[in-house]
Order: structure tokens, then C-alpha cells, then sequence
């Protein structure tokens, strides 16, 4: 058959983009390689790793923080099993969900591995083997990106694991050992340390979460640090010794010097992810790619093939699943002869520990870069109302202000639902708001968005309740 569309892979990426291109009357294929849509996302990624982090919560909550507000429940019991079972099932319903929409859009679903053949054909290669051909008008890559491996070091997803393999362990491991202080790193350190098990997380930076707002990770650790995490930083892993019953990670300074053994029952390599553009058919295409092996891309996600496009992890940008949803509706847009958009400047960025840390906009260490004179509000949640009745009192909110405009250039949270929380200032920042206009806007009492509002007043000129 010829389509309007064929998308390569079915993560948040891909199957949002076939979505759109559907709803707008585009004939879409979406060609993907495992048995269920969704992707890494959904599958072994996101959805997964959030079901874990708030059932290890409430583990945590149960056993520590019940008895102070007069719940009286004894000390909780671990069923693993049960919790992997909620997993599990939070997984099959969101991929089903998938399923149905590509269902209800008239999507046709082919399953096996794709690659580009050329302008507008796609080799489909089946579970079994079989290689067909598939044309389309235009071809959409969203095959999103894999775990980035670590030199000398082989993930067996037994006892030296990748994300994957973290979500799926058998048993509480005594002691894990992290390779990496990203998100990905230090959520699932999170779950597990949550569980009982004695984490380390070696970062090769002198920082956790590189990136983000300085004055934001710093508090991370310090919090992280004090639920029971280890952090050694500025330095590397060497290597791991897997002849016995324990690991034996060596760990030495990212400088150089003595090695040290730390032992371990399970490691962790989360040292980031790479593009997933092997055995697509690029080089042979005449799809160029860039030094990180990203698919090269201009303002319209078009490659330097004719109809072929690309969007999300194998594209320059943030690694975020709703990063890849907007550009899959930005390209459906653009195929459909629309003019689709992204902004990038308002892309919010989520860490799942706990308290939550969320992100959009600029950082102060790179407005000190670029000399732009800003001012800055903050506001802790220790003078929050509805965050002292939850015991939720750690962490703070704080917006950057352009000091000769008061537009609102970057907004960084610390506290309960920040993931929740940021998404008042992309609304903000995407209608180029001012930090007095959100200051001047009624909230509702008692609530964690006050906190917000508080650090836009002090922003712009005073907050009212420090």
C-alpha cells in the first residue's frame, strides 16, 4: 500500500504525530518492532518508573510518616511481587490505550523493524524475518533513544543494569550502586533506596543533575542525601569485577588517583542515553547525522532527504517524551501543509524524587552567561500553608525575572507536585508573562500554587507572607 504517512517507531513521538496526521485526514501507517506500542516510554521507561516511585513512596510514608498525624497502621510489609503486579498492569493499560486510539484513528499498525529505503519507502523487516516495502508520501523517524553504555562494563540486566533492568528486580538488593546522578539515576536510586536497599550514586561531575538550575540540584542533594543516598562525586566507575557473589565496582577520582572498591549486589549504569538511529538505513539513504550520531534536521524536523523527517531523541534537543509529542504534532502539522511549531524555550523538565523538582526556561547560571540582568523570587514552601499541613515543608519555588521588563525567563520548584506546579509557568512564559502579572493573579487558599505566586511577587517586588 501507499500512505500519506508512515512513522517509524510508536513511542510518545510517533504515535502522537500519526494521531494528528489522522485526525487531519492523512492516510498513516505506523511501522514498530516490539510487541506493544509506546515505546521506552511506556513500556520501560516513564510510565513504569512513576508507577514504582509512588508506590515506594507510599511505602516510605507508611512506615514513617502515618503514626505522626495519628494513623497507627504497624510497620508495613513489603510485597514486591504485588507492587511490580501494579506496575505491570499501569503499563498494559496505558499501551492498550494506544492500541485503541491507532483503532479509533484507522492507523494501520505493521509490525516488525523499519528502515528508510529511500524517498518514500520504508523496508519492513517481520519478527519472522520477512522483508516487505512500504510507500508513503512522507516518512516521520521516531524511534527515540537507548540507554548509553559504559566502557569496560557489560549490562546484563541481572546484576549490572540498565533502566530497564532496574525496574524489573526480583528481590530488594542489599546494596545498589547508581552509575550517574541524572533523573534517571536518582529516580530509580529513589525506589529502591525507598525499599530498604543502601544506594550509592557515583557521578562523574561534581554535581548532580547537570543542567538544571545549580541552586536547585544543590538542594536536591542535600535532601536526597539526608533520605539515606550516597553521593560520590567527581568521580567514575573503572570498571566492575563480576567473578563472585558481590560486585566489586571500582571507583576513583574522574582526576585520576587511587582506585577504591565499593561493593555491591546490583549496579545501575545510568549514565544518560543515546539516539537509536542503528540499522535504519541512514548512511545508505544519504540521512545525515551529526558528531552524537543525532539525526541532522532543519526547522521543519525535514532531513536532508527528500519526505523523510525525524522528531524526538534522535534529534538535537532535550531527551523528554513531551519534547517528541509536540514535534509529533508540529511535523503531522507541517506534512498536512500546516504550520506547525514548537517552542523550545518552554519545555518543562520533571525529576520524579522526592520532594519533586521541575524546570522550564532558563537557569540562573545561564542567564549570568549570555548578561542578562535579571532579579530573582523566591519562596520556600516552609511558609506554605497546605504544604505544612501535608509535612511536605522541604524545598522552595523561585522565578527569574527580566529586570528590565519583568518577563519571566525561568521558573525552578522544589517541593510536593512541582511537577504539577510548572505547568502555571509555561502557561506564564509561552504568553510572555510578567512576573507581576502572575504575581496579581488569585490563587486559590489554602493551596501549594500560593507558593508560586508568592516567589512572582517576590520577583517583582515583595511577597506577602515572608
Amino acid at each position: 500500500m501507499t500512505y500519506d504517512l508512515v512513522v517509524i517507531g510508536s513511542g510518545p513521538g510517533g504515535y502522537v504525530c500519526a494521531i494528528r496526521a489522522a485526525e487531519m485526514g492523512l492516510s498513516v501507517a505506523v511501522v514498530e518492532k516490539d510487541p506493544t506500542y509506546g515505546g521506552t516510554c511506556l513500556n520501560v521507561g516513564c510510565i513504569p518508573s512513576k508507577a514504582l516511585l509512588h508506590t515506594s513512596e507510599m511505602f516510605e510514608k507508611a512506615g514513617h510518616d502515618f503514626a505522626s498525624i495519628g494513623i497507627d497502621v504497624g510497620k508495613p510489609k513489603l510485597n514486591l511481587a504485588a507492587m511490580m503486579g501494579h506496575k505491570a498492569g499501569v503499563v498494559e493499560s496505558n499501551t492498550s490505550g494506544v492500541a485503541y486510539l491507532f483503532k479509533k484513528n484507522k492507523i494501520e499498525g505493521i509490525r516488525g523493524t523499519g528502515a528508510v529505503a529511500g524517498p518514500g519507502k520504508v523496508r519492513v523487516t517481520a519478527p519472522d524475518g520477512a522483508a516487505s516495502e512500504v510507500e508513503a508520501t512522507a516518512i516521520v523517524i521516531a524511534t527515540g533513544s537507548e540507554s548509553t553504555p559504559l566502557p569496560g562494563v557489560t549490562v546484563d540486566e541481572k546484576r549490572v543494569v540498565s533502566s530497564t533492568g532496574a525496574l524489573s528486580l526480583p528481590a530488594v538488593p542489599k546494596r545498589l550502586v547508581v552509575v550517574g546522578a541524572g533523573v534517571i539515576g536518582l529516580e530509580l536510586g529513589s525506589v529502591w533506596r525507598r525499599l530498604g536497599s543502601e544506594v550509592t550514586v557515583v557521578e562523574f561531575l561534581d554535581r548532580i543533575l547537570p543542567g538544571m538550575d545549580g541552586e536547585l540540584a544543590k538542594q536536591g542533594q542535600r535532601l536526597l542525601a539526608r533520605q539515606g543516598i550516597q553521593f560520590r562525586l567527581s568521580s567514575k566507575v573503572a570498571g566492575v569485577e563480576e567473578s563472585g557473589k558481590v560486585l566489586k565496582v571500582a571507583v576513583e577520582p574522574a582526576a585520576g588517583g587511587d582506585v577504591e572498591t565499593v561493593e555491591a549486589d546490583i549496579v545501575l549504569v545510568a549514565i544518560g542515553r543515546r539516539p537509536y538511529t542503528a540499522g535504519l538505513g541512514l548512511e545508505e539513504s544519504g540521512i545525515a547525522l551529526d558528531e552524537r550520531r543525532r539525526i541532522v534536521v532543519d526547522d521543519h524536523f525535514r532531513t536532508t532527504v527528500e519526505g523523510v523527517y525525524a522528531i524526538g531523541d534522535v534529534i538535537r534537543g532535550p531527551m523528554l517524551a513531551h519534547k517528541a509529542e509536540d514535534e509529533g504534532v508540529a511535523v503531522a502539522e507541517i506534512i498536512a501543509g500546516q504550520a506547525g511549531h514548537v517552542n523550545y524555550g518552554v519545555i518543562p523538565a520533571v525529576v520524579y524524587v522526592h520532594p519533586e523538582i521541575a524546570s522550564v526556561g532558563r537557569t540562573e547560571e545561564e542567564l549570568k552567561a549570555a548578561g542578562v540582568e535579571y532579579r530573582v523570587g523566591k519562596f520556600p514552601f516552609s511558609a506554605n500553608g497546605r504544604a505544612r499541613a501535608m509535612l511536605e515543608k522541604d524545598g522552595f519555588v523561585k522565578v527569574l525575572a527580566d529586570a528590565a521588563t519583568d518577563r519571566v525567563l525561568g521558573v525552578h520548584i522544589m517541593g510536593p507536585y512541582a511537577g504539577e506546579l510548572i505547568g502555571e509557568a509555561c502557561v506564564l512564559m509561552e504568553f510572555a508573562g510578567a512576573a507581576e502579572d502572575l504575581g496579581r493573579i488569585c490563587h486559590a487558599h489554602p493551596t501549594l500554587s500560593e507558593a508560586v505566586k508568592e516567589a512572582a511577587l517576590a520577583a517583582w517586588w515583595k511577597p506577602i507572607h515572608i
